[in-house]
């Protein structure tokens, strides 16, 4: 398992920044498929709740509220992802901070650490009464 995570890290990391550690540059193309990189954590219990903890120690739940029921930051706990609900999509926001308020905690936590922030996430039960209204006014 431990051996199967580094495998996992290592080339995340390496499709992340590039081959020679530096950000990639964005030139158009297609980014690598990290849609394809699979959680080494998924379905890890213990992994889920040092994830919560995490959760609440780096103030995620100052943005994403208790529960990443969404707040200032959009919910994470709803099954609709704005980049992708994917393993590899996810452990890039984290790592990498998304536009508009999401910051990166690639250069804070080590990929260990932001495997258990994803599987906590993926933990996450959306309600069964989620509201489907649109706040976008209509002409």
């Amino acid at each position: 398992m431990a051996l199967r995570l580094i495998a996992v890290t290592a080339f995340f990391i390496v499709a992340v920044t590039g081959a020679h550690g530096q950000q990639p540059v964005a030139a158009g193309g297609t980014p690598p498929p990290i849609e394809v990189v699979p959680n080494p954590l998924r379905g890890d219990k213990q992994s889920a709740q040092d994830g919560e903890k995490l959760f609440t120690a780096f103030n995620c739940d100052g943005c994403h509220a208790l529960g990443a029921v969404g707040a200032v930051g959009p919910s994470l706990a709803d099954g609709r992802w704005r980049y992708g609900g994917a393993d590899g999509v996810i452990f890039q926001s984290i790592f990498s901070g998304r536009p508009r308020g999401m910051p990166a905690f690639g250069g804070i936590l080590p990929p260990e650490a932001i495997w258990k922030l994803v599987t906590y996430l993926q933990s996450l039960q959306p309600a069964g009464d989620m509201s489907t209204t649109s706040w976008v006014r209509r002409p």
